[in-house]
Protein backbone atom coordinates (compact mmCIF):
# COMPACT_ATOMS: atom_id res chain seq x y z
CA UNK A 1 0.00 0.00 0.00
CA UNK A 2 0.67 3.47 -0.35
CA UNK A 3 -0.60 6.62 1.19
CA UNK A 4 0.50 10.45 -0.05
CA UNK A 5 0.13 11.16 3.63
CA UNK A 6 2.66 8.72 5.04
CA UNK A 7 1.72 9.30 8.73
CA UNK A 8 -2.21 7.96 7.46
CA UNK A 9 -0.39 4.82 6.48
CA UNK A 10 0.48 3.47 9.77
CA UNK A 11 -2.35 2.14 11.53
CA UNK A 12 -2.83 -0.38 8.45
CA UNK A 13 1.28 -1.02 8.79
CA UNK A 14 0.62 -1.41 12.32
CA UNK A 15 -1.75 -4.13 11.34
CA UNK A 16 0.76 -5.63 9.39
CA UNK A 17 0.02 -3.96 5.65
CA UNK A 18 3.93 -3.10 4.14
CA UNK A 19 3.99 0.57 3.38
CA UNK A 20 5.68 1.30 -0.20
CA UNK A 21 8.40 3.61 -0.12
CA UNK A 22 7.00 5.02 -3.79
CA UNK A 23 3.80 5.16 -5.73
CA UNK A 24 5.74 3.48 -8.60
CA UNK A 25 6.54 0.64 -6.19
CA UNK A 26 2.95 -0.10 -4.90
CA UNK A 27 1.88 -0.04 -8.37
CA UNK A 28 4.38 -2.44 -9.33
CA UNK A 29 3.47 -4.70 -6.56
CA UNK A 30 0.53 -5.90 -7.81
CA UNK A 31 -1.65 -7.03 -10.89
CA UNK A 32 -4.51 -5.53 -9.34
CA UNK A 33 -4.58 -1.58 -8.40
CA UNK A 34 -7.28 0.15 -6.02
CA UNK A 35 -7.22 3.62 -5.64
CA UNK A 36 -9.29 5.61 -3.00
CA UNK A 37 -9.11 9.30 -3.35
CA UNK A 38 -11.43 12.17 -3.52
CA UNK A 39 -11.41 12.96 -7.13
CA UNK A 40 -10.58 11.51 -10.46
CA UNK A 41 -8.16 14.40 -10.78
CA UNK A 42 -6.40 13.54 -7.46
CA UNK A 43 -6.11 10.27 -8.85
CA UNK A 44 -4.56 10.54 -11.66
CA UNK A 45 -2.02 13.08 -10.10
CA UNK A 46 -1.14 10.78 -7.44
CA UNK A 47 -0.43 7.71 -9.92
CA UNK A 48 1.07 10.05 -12.52
CA UNK A 49 4.77 9.25 -11.34
CA UNK A 50 3.91 5.59 -11.49
CA UNK A 51 1.86 5.58 -15.43
CA UNK A 52 4.36 3.53 -17.06
CA UNK A 53 3.93 0.55 -14.73
CA UNK A 54 0.29 1.05 -15.12
CA UNK A 55 0.50 -1.04 -18.33
CA UNK A 56 -1.10 -4.77 -18.42
CA UNK A 57 -2.40 -4.25 -14.78
CA UNK A 58 -5.71 -3.87 -13.57
CA UNK A 59 -6.49 -0.29 -12.14
CA UNK A 60 -9.90 0.32 -10.16
CA UNK A 61 -10.61 3.83 -8.63
CA UNK A 62 -13.14 4.37 -5.99
CA UNK A 63 -13.44 8.12 -6.08
CA UNK A 64 -16.19 11.17 -6.25
CA UNK A 65 -16.64 12.71 -9.47
CA UNK A 66 -18.98 12.76 -12.48
CA UNK A 67 -19.42 11.06 -15.67
CA UNK A 68 -17.16 13.34 -17.38
CA UNK A 69 -14.26 12.97 -15.05
CA UNK A 70 -15.17 8.73 -14.89
CA UNK A 71 -14.64 9.36 -19.10
CA UNK A 72 -11.37 11.01 -18.84
CA UNK A 73 -9.82 8.96 -16.18
CA UNK A 74 -11.09 5.60 -18.39
CA UNK A 75 -9.56 7.20 -21.76
CA UNK A 76 -5.91 8.59 -19.18
CA UNK A 77 -5.79 4.94 -17.83
CA UNK A 78 -6.16 2.79 -20.79
CA UNK A 79 -3.61 5.34 -22.99
CA UNK A 80 -1.07 4.32 -20.09
CA UNK A 81 -1.90 0.40 -21.11
CA UNK A 82 -4.10 -0.22 -17.84
CA UNK A 83 -7.35 -2.18 -18.14
CA UNK A 84 -10.26 0.30 -15.74
CA UNK A 85 -13.05 -0.29 -13.77
CA UNK A 86 -14.45 2.34 -12.29
CA UNK A 87 -16.00 2.19 -8.80
CA UNK A 88 -17.69 4.26 -6.27
CA UNK A 89 -18.54 3.27 -2.54
CA UNK A 90 -22.26 4.34 -1.26
CA UNK A 91 -21.75 4.05 2.14
CA UNK A 92 -19.99 5.91 4.98
CA UNK A 93 -16.11 5.17 5.64
CA UNK A 94 -16.85 2.92 8.65
CA UNK A 95 -19.24 0.71 6.46
CA UNK A 96 -16.52 -0.34 4.38
CA UNK A 97 -16.31 -4.21 4.60
CA UNK A 98 -19.56 -4.79 5.96
CA UNK A 99 -21.48 -7.80 3.67
CA UNK A 100 -24.08 -5.40 3.14
CA UNK A 101 -22.46 -2.31 1.74
CA UNK A 102 -22.62 -1.15 -1.74
CA UNK A 103 -20.50 -0.47 -4.26
CA UNK A 104 -21.09 -0.36 -7.56
CA UNK A 105 -18.62 -0.41 -10.91
CA UNK A 106 -18.42 0.25 -14.31
CA UNK A 107 -16.20 -0.46 -17.58
CA UNK A 108 -13.93 -3.50 -17.93
CA UNK A 109 -16.39 -6.68 -17.29
CA UNK A 110 -13.33 -8.95 -17.35
CA UNK A 111 -11.71 -6.99 -14.57
CA UNK A 112 -14.72 -7.04 -12.71
CA UNK A 113 -15.30 -11.29 -13.15
CA UNK A 114 -11.44 -11.91 -12.18
CA UNK A 115 -11.31 -9.70 -9.29
CA UNK A 116 -15.25 -9.45 -7.77
CA UNK A 117 -13.89 -11.56 -4.48
CA UNK A 118 -11.57 -9.56 -3.94
CA UNK A 119 -13.41 -6.07 -4.49
CA UNK A 120 -16.09 -8.12 -2.11
CA UNK A 121 -13.72 -7.98 0.51
CA UNK A 122 -14.42 -3.68 0.75
CA UNK A 123 -18.80 -4.49 0.48
CA UNK A 124 -20.94 -7.38 -0.16
CA UNK A 125 -23.08 -5.26 -1.97
CA UNK A 126 -21.43 -5.81 -5.38
CA UNK A 127 -22.75 -4.67 -8.62
CA UNK A 128 -21.32 -4.29 -12.03
CA UNK A 129 -23.45 -1.54 -14.47
CA UNK A 130 -22.38 -2.18 -17.43
CA UNK A 131 -19.29 -1.55 -19.85
CA UNK A 132 -19.80 1.98 -20.20
CA UNK A 133 -16.73 3.66 -17.56
CA UNK A 134 -18.71 6.51 -16.83
CA UNK A 135 -21.79 4.61 -15.29
CA UNK A 136 -20.62 4.03 -11.37
CA UNK A 137 -20.46 7.96 -10.94
CA UNK A 138 -23.65 8.74 -13.10
CA UNK A 139 -25.52 6.61 -10.47
CA UNK A 140 -23.18 7.96 -7.44
CA UNK A 141 -24.78 11.51 -8.90
CA UNK A 142 -27.88 10.53 -9.41
CA UNK A 143 -28.62 8.37 -6.16
CA UNK A 144 -25.99 11.02 -4.41
CA UNK A 145 -28.41 13.80 -4.83
CA UNK A 146 -30.84 12.67 -2.76
CA UNK A 147 -28.29 13.63 0.36
CA UNK A 148 -27.91 17.11 0.81
CA UNK A 149 -31.88 17.51 0.42
CA UNK A 150 -31.95 14.91 3.09
CA UNK A 151 -30.01 16.02 5.82
CA UNK A 152 -30.87 19.57 5.68
CA UNK A 153 -34.38 18.97 5.93
CA UNK A 154 -33.66 16.80 8.74
CA UNK A 155 -31.75 19.76 9.90
CA UNK A 156 -34.28 22.25 9.91
CA UNK A 157 -36.31 20.07 11.61
CA UNK A 158 -33.73 19.83 14.08
CA UNK A 159 -33.54 24.07 14.51
CA UNK A 160 -37.43 24.04 14.82
CA UNK A 161 -37.77 21.12 18.09
CA UNK A 162 -34.51 22.92 19.43
CA UNK A 163 -36.55 26.28 19.13
CA UNK A 164 -39.28 24.49 21.50
CA UNK A 165 -36.69 23.64 23.56
CA UNK A 166 -36.55 20.09 22.62
CA UNK A 167 -33.37 17.62 22.14
CA UNK A 168 -33.06 16.68 18.10
CA UNK A 169 -32.26 13.47 19.20
CA UNK A 170 -36.06 13.22 20.04
CA UNK A 171 -37.22 13.02 16.34
CA UNK A 172 -34.73 10.47 15.47
CA UNK A 173 -37.19 7.90 15.44
CA UNK A 174 -39.77 9.47 13.58
CA UNK A 175 -37.16 10.65 10.95
CA UNK A 176 -35.88 7.26 10.19
CA UNK A 177 -40.08 6.29 9.90
CA UNK A 178 -40.74 8.75 7.52
CA UNK A 179 -37.62 7.93 5.52
CA UNK A 180 -38.98 3.99 5.37
CA UNK A 181 -42.10 5.31 4.04
CA UNK A 182 -40.12 7.07 1.56
CA UNK A 183 -37.95 4.82 0.26
CA UNK A 184 -41.38 2.14 -0.16
CA UNK A 185 -42.75 4.95 -2.43
CA UNK A 186 -39.16 5.23 -4.90
CA UNK A 187 -40.95 1.64 -7.12
CA UNK A 188 -44.14 3.56 -7.63
CA UNK A 189 -42.41 6.99 -8.93
CA UNK A 190 -39.77 5.39 -10.65
CA UNK A 191 -42.78 3.19 -12.56
CA UNK A 192 -44.14 6.43 -12.77
CA UNK A 193 -41.54 8.38 -14.52
CA UNK A 194 -40.35 5.44 -16.75
CA UNK A 195 -44.03 5.48 -18.14
CA UNK A 196 -44.74 8.57 -18.60
CA UNK A 197 -48.03 8.74 -16.58
CA UNK A 198 -48.29 10.51 -13.24
CA UNK A 199 -52.50 10.50 -13.43
CA UNK A 200 -52.65 8.28 -10.52
CA UNK A 201 -51.80 10.77 -7.82
CA UNK A 202 -51.47 9.31 -4.85
CA UNK A 203 -50.11 12.61 -3.27
CA UNK A 204 -50.42 15.53 -5.94
CA UNK A 205 -48.81 18.54 -6.83
CA UNK A 206 -51.12 20.42 -5.94
CA UNK A 207 -50.76 18.94 -1.99
CA UNK A 208 -47.58 20.13 -2.12
CA UNK A 209 -48.13 23.38 -3.30
CA UNK A 210 -50.59 23.79 -0.22
CA UNK A 211 -47.30 22.72 2.11
CA UNK A 212 -45.47 25.56 0.83
CA UNK A 213 -47.40 28.49 3.33
CA UNK A 214 -46.31 25.97 6.29
CA UNK A 215 -42.82 25.52 5.73
CA UNK A 216 -43.29 30.25 5.58
CA UNK A 217 -45.74 29.79 9.50
CA UNK A 218 -42.58 27.88 10.56
CA UNK A 219 -39.90 30.54 9.42
CA UNK A 220 -42.18 32.85 11.37
CA UNK A 221 -42.84 30.52 14.27
CA UNK A 222 -39.53 28.55 14.89
CA UNK A 223 -37.48 31.47 13.78
CA UNK A 224 -36.01 28.50 11.57
CA UNK A 225 -34.36 29.73 8.08
CA UNK A 226 -36.07 27.87 5.49
CA UNK A 227 -35.01 30.01 2.34
CA UNK A 228 -33.24 26.84 1.28
CA UNK A 229 -36.63 25.79 0.53
CA UNK A 230 -37.39 28.32 -2.07
CA UNK A 231 -35.76 26.65 -5.71
CA UNK A 232 -37.62 23.57 -4.30
CA UNK A 233 -41.23 25.59 -3.65
CA UNK A 234 -40.13 27.27 -7.20
CA UNK A 235 -39.96 23.87 -8.86
CA UNK A 236 -43.47 22.90 -7.60
CA UNK A 237 -45.23 25.83 -8.40
CA UNK A 238 -44.06 25.51 -11.88
CA UNK A 239 -45.25 21.84 -12.13
CA UNK A 240 -48.60 23.41 -11.38
CA UNK A 241 -48.20 26.11 -13.72
CA UNK A 242 -47.47 23.80 -16.53
CA UNK A 243 -50.73 21.86 -15.94
CA UNK A 244 -49.24 19.13 -13.49
CA UNK A 245 -51.04 20.24 -10.82
CA UNK A 246 -53.66 17.16 -10.08
CA UNK A 247 -50.39 14.94 -10.80
CA UNK A 248 -48.37 12.49 -8.88
CA UNK A 249 -45.55 15.07 -7.47
CA UNK A 250 -43.59 12.79 -9.48
CA UNK A 251 -44.26 14.89 -12.27
CA UNK A 252 -41.45 17.25 -11.18
CA UNK A 253 -39.80 15.31 -13.04
CA UNK A 254 -40.65 16.27 -16.48
CA UNK A 255 -39.82 19.89 -15.28
CA UNK A 256 -36.10 18.73 -14.13
CA UNK A 257 -35.83 17.66 -17.97
CA UNK A 258 -36.29 21.41 -19.44
CA UNK A 259 -33.62 22.86 -20.84
CA UNK A 260 -31.71 25.52 -18.55
CA UNK A 261 -32.84 28.47 -20.59
CA UNK A 262 -36.39 27.59 -20.03
CA UNK A 263 -36.55 28.44 -16.23
CA UNK A 264 -34.79 31.72 -16.78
Amino acid sequence: MWNRTPAKAAPLVARGAAHARTVEDAVEASPLIITCLTTFEDTRSALEPAAAALSGRALVTLNSGSPAGARAMAEWATGRGARFLAGAVKDVPAAVGAPDTLLYYSGDKAVFDEYETTLKVLGGDTVHLGDEPDLAALYEMAVGAMLLPALVGFFQGAAAVQARGLEASSMVRFAGKWLDMIKSLLPVYAEEIDSGDYTDAASSVNLFLAGVAHDMELTKEADVDTAWLAPLHGLVERAAAAGHGDHSISALTEMLRMPAQAVR
